[in-house]
């Protein structure tokens, strides 16, 4: 768990940290909504070059970055699984026993695992270039407009920058508990299914009271500075949108509108 790096602030100086994070959410969401758009192998090469070239341009190493992607592993193994069990389409590869492997089947876990991986990189280049302030700060101006139709702007980039805050704590809080029952006894990782079972409950229940502890003092804390959901606020910080900026959300609608040509024309 201590692999997961989702979430976790890289205090760097470089382009990439300085940048507005309302450019970096904006160019976020199109590179996520150009993923989904089957332009193939050219258009998903196309979408990791631009990412990793980001990643580079942040600083961050990409051993930073495949730490993120490994908890997605056994997710994978178990798409490839499903995939040879139900699709029986394709050109047929190999068998093994009573069951035979078709191209349709690696081809589509190929497709899915490109995808989510091209999304692990993208989301862990934001929160790692990101402040937690400013994630919330930029998502609260985005979702701005639609307080016309009492959407509650503020209250949801809090409530979205206090889960991404909070995700690496509780990973460590996990590990805690994990080595605290393992110097009692507890094996979490073999014996009988009955015996697993009650070894996880024997952790997510301590994770739990935790995780209660950690909300209660936090609202504590709020409300003893004086937080008072719906009032208007002030900020120290005011967010400004600088040509560099400007240039990065140009390039995500670029590479957005390339996917879509490469899918329906090309």
């Amino acid at each position: 768990m201590g692999n997961f790096t989702l979430g976790r602030y890289i205090p760097l100086d470089s382009p990439v940290h300085r940048m507005d994070p309302r450019a970096k959410i904006m160019a976020m969401i199109l590179m996520l909504v150009a993923i989904f758009f089957p332009a193939g192998w050219i258009g998903y090469a196309l979408i990791f070059a631009v990412a990793a070239g980001m990643i580079l341009l942040a600083r961050l190493s990409f051993g930073f970055i495949w730490k993120s992607m490994k908890p997605m592993l056994f997710m994978m193994i178990f798409l490839l699984v499903i995939n040879c069990l139900v699709l029986h389409t394709g050109t047929p590869l190999f068998a093994i026993g009573a069951f035979t492997i078709y191209s349709d089947a690696i081809f589509q876990t190929l497709y899915i695992i490109v995808r989510l991986l091209l999304m692990i990189m993208i989301t862990t280049c934001l929160t790692a270039t990101t402040k937690p302030l400013d994630m919330t700060l930029g998502i609260e101006d985005l979702l701005k407009p639609f307080e016309r139709i009492h959407v509650p702007a503020h209250e949801i980039a809090m409530l979205i920058s206090i889960a991404l805050r909070f995700i690496p704590d509780l990973i460590e809080e996990t590990e805690r508990i994990m080595k605290a029952q393992e110097s009692r006894g507890v094996d979490l990782r073999e014996g009988k299914l009955t015996e697993r079972i009650m070894a996880i409950l024997s952790l997510i229940v301590p994770l739990f009271v935790s995780a209660f502890q950690r909300a209660e003092d936090l609202a504590n804390a709020m409300e003893a500075r004086g937080y008072a959901p719906g009032e208007p606020r002030t900020r120290y910080k005011v967010l400004r949108m600088e040509t560099r900026d400007y240039v990065l959300v140009t390039g995500a609608a670029c590479v957005l509108a390339a996917m879509i040509w490469l899918a329906y024309f090309a």
